[in-house]
């Protein structure tokens, strides 16, 4: 059985002793960020410089918490896992785990396309979770079809479509350490559909197979259930995306993997929030690391976010305990960062929490 090692008591904690315990491919890929890594620094300075405000001698805070519902789904805390391929590579129970460790802490969890075990098998092994699937469009709508339907069939909650990583970054650490899969590790929900067409051109191969917004239009005429749209940085997609009819956005630049040199997705938030309005629902990818930077996407107009690497981390160093650590360790942070704020609950969290070293003090 796997165990917490002594000291471990953050995120970054679980990414040093993940570093120690992968081999190193397997190290290159989760950790990898595309080009020179820009985007992804730049996702942890801009949340790093928001500095908040702090409160104190607030009333009416005993019966406080961090509770948040999406979609009629009731969770502990505003966070889902966020769609993570082939998380075998971490642990040998894989999205299993992962789904207990979620279920345990009451959050919600997001199962990539490209997940290493069977989405039924996900489903049936927390029923009661709070379950969404993340759906990559295959090359025809017939398999993406047979995609969503199967997550319908399981109980998924919401279809998740991933619209920034219609190719895959360049990824120079991942090159030089010469990953590839393991035997035994494999997209095994792919493995009945047919494979995309192969070739050596970004432009006539991968993306004359790559979906549009009018796979987004039939998408909606095809499933009942929530839509969401992952890997919106721009304003004017939020907008299209909203217009064509999704229930909610997902401001992410796919944590840095894909395109380097983008903006932070915290210094787009505000404004896509802006642009959606209050009745869209808007989540948050991309550099959380902490609890406080949970308040800070809310402050800025986020409903919750997602935690990508450090699950995989945290699965790596403990199994589906370090996970359930993990978030709940999150969920600490979250609420004492509250507490001193003067929110008793996420709904109190606005951009007044924020420090505004140019507001008036009289």
């Amino acid at each position: 059985m796997s165990t917490i090692p002594v000291g471990v008591c953050s995120l970054a904690d679980y990414e040093q002793h993940a570093k120690e315990v992968l081999p190193a491919p397997t190290w290159a890929y989760l950790s990898g960020t595309a080009m020179d890594g820009l985007t992804y620094q730049r996702n942890r300075q801009k949340l790093d410089e928001i500095l908040l405000q702090q409160r104190v001698l607030c009333e009416d805070m005993a019966k406080g918490g961090c509770q948040q519902t999406l979609f009629g789904q009731h969770l502990a805390m505003p966070l889902l896992v966020a769609p993570l391929a082939y998380q075998k590579l971490a642990h040998p129970t894989g999205e299993l785990g992962t789904i207990q460790a979620a279920a345990a802490q009451n959050v919600g969890f997001c199962l990539s396309t490209l997940a290493s075990a069977p989405l039924e098998h996900v489903a049936q092994m927390s029923p009661d979770a709070t379950r969404w699937f993340q759906l990559y469009c295959q090359p025809s709508r017939e398999t993406t079809l047979q995609l969503v339907r199967r997550a319908e069939q399981a109980g998924y909650q919401a279809i998740v479509v991933t619209a920034d990583a219609p190719i895959n970054g360049v990824r120079n650490a991942e090159q030089r350490a010469g990953f590839s899969l393991p035997e035994g590790v494999r997209a095994v929900n792919l493995e009945s559909l047919p494979s995309a067409a192969q070739g050596d051109s970004v432009f006539s191969c991968w993306m004359g197979q790559a979906a549009d917004w009018q796979t987004l239009v039939w998408l909606r005429e095809q499933t009942n259930l929530p839509l969401l749209l992952k890997g919106v940085m721009s304003v004017q997609d939020a907008q299209r995306a909203v217009a064509l009819g999704v229930d909610g956005i997902i401001v992410s630049n796919h944590g840095g993997r894909v395109l380097d040199s983008q903006p932070a997705t915290i210094e787009v938030l505000p404004a896509i929030r802006a642009a959606v309005g209050k009745e869209t629902t808007v989540l948050f990818d991309s550099g959380i690391r902490r609890g406080s930077d949970i308040f800070k996407a809310i402050a800025l107009g986020a409903d919750a976010v997602l935690l990508g690497r450090s699950v995989f981390y945290a699965l790596a160093v403990a199994g589906p305990l370090g996970v359930a650590h993990c978030l709940r360790i999150l969920r600490d942070e979250l609420e004492a960062t509250m507490a001193l704020c003067g929110c008793a609950s996420v709904q109190d969290i606005t951009s007044e929490c924020l420090y505004q070293p140019n507001a008036s003090t009289f």
